[in-house]
């Protein structure tokens, strides 16, 4: 008999900190690879991960006259790497160093023929060293990144619904793994200001690709509180949007993050988590709107 699932589990951020982040930088060495092999999507689109029914996917990518998909299951807790010419590789997800997972990644494309350049240091992170070289990040919680993923896949569904009421552009729902969250992002249709740039160990242009055109974005991130929240903010930031009445309580602003906030430990204990979240990306979507002037 399968046991209970827990479609919103209880996920203390101090209580998988350590695998979170050793995660995020193995999700950024197997992300690189995709921006390696894909074309170029306006705002990078191009380059995250999706959430599917056993983990996260790069989704099909180009190599030659072939095809990869690389995939982090998190129920088997295995890194599966699939080609269209029928061969496969796999490795186990489980504690080891940045460093070794990043020598066993590259023994299999090279196992595989797949010849692919990345750039070997993470980004948006304080911390650059390579990933060659990083032996300092090696836990890995099986049970949390289930637990984790579980919360994504809740995520993702709410996402989508709420991508799918809006006729105008839209971005995918989709993991950056640079932040390591899931997002979604609408768009007024006008040009934005240039970015002031200014992400750690991300050149200014990258920003000002991913922001060249007005937002109104949400997401979920595995920080920011005791156990993640749900966010949202526009950009550029219209005035009196941080205190548009549409957002209540339990959304908030929080000032620090310069973002709409949701904790969710909040949505979790709610009698309708999806629906709590619904409301505060319909909330927070709205006040974008009628500040901005859409």
């Amino acid at each position: 008999m399968q046991p209970e699932y827990d479609a919103w589990p209880s996920l203390p951020v101090d209580s998988w900190i350590e695998t979170r982040d050793t995660v995020q930088l193995w999700t950024q060495i197997v992300g690189k690879t995709r921006m390696a092999l894909g074309p170029a999507v306006n705002h990078w689109w191009g380059v995250p991960l999706y959430v599917d029914a056993r983990g996260l996917t790069t989704s099909l990518m180009p190599v030659g006259d072939r095809g990869l998909e690389i995939r982090f299951d998190f129920l088997a807790h295995e890194l599966i790497f699939e080609v269209t010419d029928g061969s496969s590789r796999r490795m186990k997800l489980e504690p080891r160093t940045v460093a070794d997972f990043y020598s066993e990644y590259t023994a299999h494309l090279d196992a595989l023929k797949i010849d692919v350049d990345i750039v070997g240091t993470p980004v948006e992170l304080p911390d650059a060293t390579p990933f060659a070289e990083d032996t300092v990040h090696g836990s890995y919680d099986a049970e949390a990144v289930s637990a984790f993923w579980r919360s994504l896949v809740s995520a993702h569904s709410v996402f989508s619904a709420f991508r799918a009421d809006f006729r105008g552009k839209s971005s995918p729902v989709h993991f950056f793994w640079g932040a390591f969250d899931l997002a979604v992002t609408r768009f007024s249709g006008r040009p934005a200001p240039t970015h002031p740039g200014g992400i750690p160990n991300c050149p200014d242009w990258v920003m000002h690709e991913a922001y060249s055109d007005e937002v109104s974005s949400a997401g979920y991130w595995p920080g920011g509180a005791e156990e993640g929240v749900f966010y949202a903010y526009a950009y550029p930031h219209p005035d009196r949007y941080d205190t548009h009445p549409a957002v209540e309580a339990p959304g908030r602003w929080d000032s620090t993050l310069g973002e709409y906030v949701l904790p969710y430990h909040l949505v979790r204990e709610s009698d309708n988590p999806a629906a709590t979240v619904r409301r505060f990306l319909e909330q927070t979507h709205r006040a974008a709107v009628e500040t901005a002037g859409w």
